[in-house]
């Protein structure tokens, strides 16, 4: 069994509102000496499969056509082997 952990971001190309505000609410707190806040979202799956090379195949398959939006997210995955 393999655990994939996923974080999906947004490309540096694309605007990120929900940063945006959070930075302001932070600026809001004092906390003058954030410059940038990026949102993202963090998945894991279990992957009930004994061979590491399927299971990679797996989650590439997942991230490209339903966890990330390739037009304005990028993705990157850790994959270990769990008991």
């Amino acid at each position: 069994m393999f655990k994939a952990t996923i974080f999906v971001t947004l490309k540096e190309s694309v605007l990120d509102p929900q940063g945006v505000a959070v930075k302001n609410s932070l600026h809001s707190l004092g906390l003058e000496n954030v410059h940038e806040v990026r949102i993202g979202k963090r998945l894991e799956v279990f992957l009930d499969q004994v061979d590491r090379k399927q299971a990679e195949a797996q989650v590439q398959m997942m991230c490209e056509k339903l966890l990330a939006n390739p037009v304005m997210e990028n993705y990157r995955y850790e994959l270990e082997e769990v008991s």
